[in-house]
């Protein structure tokens, strides 16, 4: 008798991407209720995943699964070879170039600029010898063409596809035999073997499965472009940025004209490394000087305002910190920020109280970081503090000063990571007074006065003097 495929019914949470053969109230992976979604999965007669398929697979690109064992000290750990294309702020963002073979993830909000970066991106791939297919399941050709011109990008040679069918992409794949393949986007894509939608958990995590198998058996380099939720979020499971090399995310305000692209997730490079770019009429540029741009709009004399040197991956880039304090009338006062932790202002509240002998019960405290930067590390609790301070005491700080440090509970100065080249950045762009943690002081650098601090009492009066004391 002929074999038939069988139909297995799954349940898959929506949330998190978990999935078991009954369905449950409660997720039991990520605890969420009501999540659970039913599918219907065909399961084909041979095994779509044969390790046969992985015989060619590049050594720095191979999937995980052979039952050889091997002595790793005889595996020969070689420097990936990467492709420089002339756009030094994705190449940054990626760890230092394109790896061939490699599979990467672009996440953002609708018209952040993903199909734009990813158009110039190809184009610029084509001009080096490159072959390049882009397959778009959101766009006609036409509306991808109009854009080119609007970009004033040579796409001679970019091959581009509409579809939406991964089995069509698979067969012009393995005709056409690109270096570089794009899909935008993934949510789009559908596998028959399914019989779930487009966008869903199953469909999501088939086609991304089976397009990075392609890319390690071939060497073929595959980008997927990712929609994120209404948090932020990638959307779809989680498991899709397991599966891929480099995750990358657009941050920044659509309605402004400069995008941060972080790197979340890099198996070939350092993580939370950034790039800038400017949105102009002809696409996304490269902003060389970052900490520029975030500076370029502050203003001298105003309380409230401090320069703090933030550290994203291996670039110091200095960011406004705005802090605004005001007389609450509500029985709870407002805590807000943009770009720092909630949370944890909070606790720099609780501790400027405790130590400095600032109470800010009664008052409405709003924070900002300047620019759409998000900052995610401790060295920005001084310059926080200062901030707010300021606001308090409504004495500015100078526009010459530039501070970072992490403020522990005990009210001390902590040293942070890569403190000298905080310091040299702040130098070469023209501050002359740096207060530091003590044990992140360097040799002095001429014309710059680095001010050592070991508590937030002695920094407070470092900047301050006595002013705060006047209006305590």
């Amino acid at each position: 008798m002929a074999s038939k495929s069988k139909n297995k019914t799954y349940w898959v949470c929506s949330e998190c991407g978990y999935d078991t053969v009954k369905w449950f109230g409660q997720c039991p992976s990520c605890k969420a209720y009501n999540t659970m979604k039913e599918f219907k999965v065909a399961e084909p007669s041979n095994n779509r995943y044969s390790r046969a398929e992985e015989d060619n697979a590049p050594a720095h690109l191979a999937l995980a699964g052979t039952s050889e064992i091997l002595d790793l000290s005889d595996v020969k750990a070689e420097e990936v070879a990467r492709i420089h294309i002339g756009f030094g702020e994705l190449e940054r963002a990626l760890g230092g170039g394109f790896v061939p073979g490699s599979v990467v993830l672009i996440g953002g909000d609708p018209g952040i600029g993903k199909s734009t970066l990813l158009l110039q991106s190809m184009c610029k791939m084509v001009g080096l010898g490159q072959s390049c297919l882009y397959a778009s399941g959101e766009e006609s050709p036409t509306q991808v063409a109009l854009r080119a011109r609007r970009l004033e990008v040579d796409t001679k040679g970019l091959k581009f596809i509409s579809e939406i069918q991964l089995e069509k992409i698979e067969a012009i794949i393995e005709r056409q035999q690109p270096q570089w393949v794009v899909i935008d986007s993934i949510q789009t894509m559908f596998s028959d073997a399914l019989s779930a939608a487009p966008g869903s958990v199953s469909q999501v995590k088939e086609c991304a499965a089976r397009l990075t198998r392609i890319a390690k058996r071939k060497g073929i380099g595959v980008i997927f472009v990712g929609h994120v939720t209404k948090e932020g979020a990638m959307a779809g499971p989680r498991v899709l940025e397991h599966m891929v090399d480099t995750v990358l995310y657009f941050e920044g305000d659509t309605e402004s004209n400069y995008r941060i692209l972080r790197a979340c997730k890099n198996r070939f490079g350092s993580v939370n490394e950034i790039g800038v770019f400017g949105m102009t009429d002809k696409g996304l540029r490269g902003v060389r000087n970052p900490s520029a741009l975030f500076l370029a709009e502050r203003r001298e004399g105003v309380a409230g305002s401090v320069t703090f040197i933030n550290l994203e991956g291996t670039r110091p880039i200095l960011v406004e910190i705005q802090a605004l304090v005001d007389k609450s009338m509500l029985p709870v006062p407002k805590r807000l920020t943009v770009g720092t932790d909630s949370q944890r202002l909070t606790m720099l509240l609780a501790i400027l109280h405790r130590h400095v002998s600032l109470a800010t019960y009664d008052q409405d405290v709003f924070l900002n970081a300047v620019g759409g930067i998000k900052i995610q590390e401790t060295a920005s609790d001084l310059p926080v503090i200062i901030a707010i301070v300021s606001s308090m005491t409504n004495h500015a700080v100078s526009g010459k000063t530039a501070i970072f440090g992490e403020v522990g509970l005990g009210g001390e100065i902590r040293p942070v990571a890569r403190g000298q080249e905080r310091i040299k950045e702040a130098a070469k762009l023209g501050f002359t007074r740096i207060i530091v943690p003590t044990k992140n002081k360097v040799t002095d650098i001429p014309g710059v006065e680095i001010v050592p601090v070991e508590s937030l009492r002695e920094a407070v009066k470092a900047i301050f003097g006595s002013n705060h004391e006047k209006n305590n």
